[in-house]
């Protein structure tokens, strides 16, 4: 295939090339099943979770029994990740989600939720600069430096981030490695000193008590857990980087949702233990913002705390660069399919990265920011939560969409007499996760006002932009016949 982006080390990949594709429209990277995984959960922002949607899911969700959401959330996401495995074998590309609907449900289906992709993880990348450049403000300014604008910060992430970005994924993976690493560490040092010596009221067991599960609004408790995985998609994102991608992906997607299912789960329980039972939801509805750090304090000390509101900064810019990787990839691929200017597509000479898509990137995230320093958005309730609401409802769509491509794809090759896959992992499986996922959608859509900052106006224009978008890509696939997913 022209412009088929080549996977390092894989012969069968490299088998679908011809001998005279271009070097240069190729991505090359040494990722192995641990080094896709630091990107996936960097993405994730763990430390960042911890400090943020766990304490809003505590307050405004089902209290001591949020841990147990955790767990519901992971099954979703892994009966969803079986079915998306299964169909990786037929999809030889980096395109992720877009690609494997393509396959089910058509090209220009395929493309249209191509452009829902890139600007929802465009949207969440620009909008987390608003935090990253509010919790440096923050932390500087409480060690007595001078109070500089949280859109200085941003724009000293983005010129960082951007600079990454431009050489090979290898480098993004050590920097990734190095930050997940810490704040990973610290959060298991408090969960593992709370475990030992228990709360003031002992051990949380709400997690275990049916009464407490469903008590308060469990809904929203599930739209804050199921937040935090955002960003696992980038196991098929990075597939041209990836040894043996046919085998590293699968593993690398079941690794990661794992580790991120049992971190958030744990992690929560100790923070609850840490406050005690019949304390937390008063503290966190009080000051959600206060609850790690209180907690830190309390267990590990005055030098925790420090360290903890160091990593929490860099865990935000780990989960930007995550998501800078996958925007740049996304525009690289697509201009190798025809439909953005070929330029896009080509990779570095020397260090095999979409230094060009990478530079887009980069330039968009700027113009949105200083827009919204120039026009006084607050960072987190405006900035933040605006975006962030895009990002939701559309990947959610996607990862519906690409579950119903899952069942048409296999019920086809069924219908053929060609179905090479156990019934379990082609239908059962997804048709699960289908159901799960669907479920969130109706929670996501009743409370998206509140999601974005109270309003209903950008709730709307988040809906109506990702119909758009959709529109504008199955348009431009319906309209040229050289756009192709392969």
């Amino acid at each position: 295939m022209a412009n088929q982006i080549d996977g390092s080390g894989d012969v069968r990949a490299a088998e679908r090339e011809p001998d005279d594709a271009n070097p240069h429209r190729r991505l090359r990277g040494s990722l192995g099943v641990w080094g896709i995984v630091f990107v996936v959960v960097a993405a994730a922002s763990p430390l960042g979770v911890i400090g943020g949607p766990v304490p809003l899911g505590i307050a405004s969700g089902n209290g001591t029994g949020f841990p147990a959401i955790f767990i519901i959330s992971t099954v979703i996401v892994l009966f969803f990740a079986v079915g998306f495995t299964a169909l990786t074998p037929y999809v030889p590309n980096a395109g992720a989600f877009y690609s494997y609907i393509g396959k089910g449900l058509g090209r220009v289906t395929g493309f249209g939720f191509a452009f829902v992709a890139l600007i929802s993880y465009l949207a969440l990348e620009i909008g987390v600069y608003g935090l990253l450049g509010q919790g440096a403000q923050a932390l500087f300014s409480s060690y007595g430096l001078p109070d500089i604008h949280w859109g200085v910060w941003a724009l000293i992430g983005l010129a960082i981030v951007t600079l990454l970005g431009h050489r090979n994924i290898d480098l993004s993976r050590n920097v990734l490695g190095v930050l997940l690493i810490g704040e990973v560490a610290i959060v298991l040092a408090l969960d593992a000193v709370v475990a030992v010596n228990g709360g003031p009221e002992g051990l949380s067991t709400g997690f275990v008590t049916p009464s407490e599960i469903v008590s308060g609004a469990p809904g929203i408790a599930l739209l804050f857990a199921f937040l935090s995985f955002i960003g696992f998609e980038a196991t098929a994102v990075f597939r041209d980087e990836a040894r043996d991608p046919l085998r590293t992906i699968p593993r690398a997607t079941f690794l990661a949702l794992i580790l991120i299912g049992v971190f958030y789960t744990v992690s929560t329980w100790a923070l609850i233990t840490a406050w005690g039972d019949s304390q937390v939801v008063a503290q966190a509805v009080a000051d959600p913002t206060a609850l790690l750090p209180g907690a830190t304090e309390q267990y590990l000390g005055a030098a925790g705390l420090h360290i903890v509101q160091v990593l929490f900064v860099t865990s935000l810019f780990a989960c930007i660069l995550s998501f800078h990787n996958v925007v740049a990839r996304y525009l690289f691929t697509l201009s190798n399919r025809k439909v953005f200017p070929a330029s896009l597509g080509q990779a570095h000479e020397r260090h095999a990265s979409p230094h060009l898509a990478s530079g887009l990137d980069g330039i968009v995230v700027l113009v949105f920011v200083v827009a919204g320093i120039a026009v006084g958005l607050d960072p987190v309730t405006q900035f933040y939560t605006w975006l962030a609401g895009i990002s939701t409802v559309g990947i959610i769509i996607l990862l519906i969409a690409t579950s119903v491509a899952v069942l048409a794809f296999f019920a086809s090759r069924k219908r053929a007499g060609d179905l090479e896959v156990p019934v379990w992992r082609a239908f059962v499986a997804p048709a699960i996760g289908l159901v799960g996922l669907a479920g969130v959608f109706v929670l996501v859509l009743q409370n998206l006002p509140g999601l974005v900052g109270g309003s209903t106006p950008v709730a709307v224009g988040a809906v109506v932009l990702l119909v758009v978008v959709f529109g504008v890509g199955a348009g431009i696939a319906a309209k040229r016949s050289q756009v192709t997913l392969e």
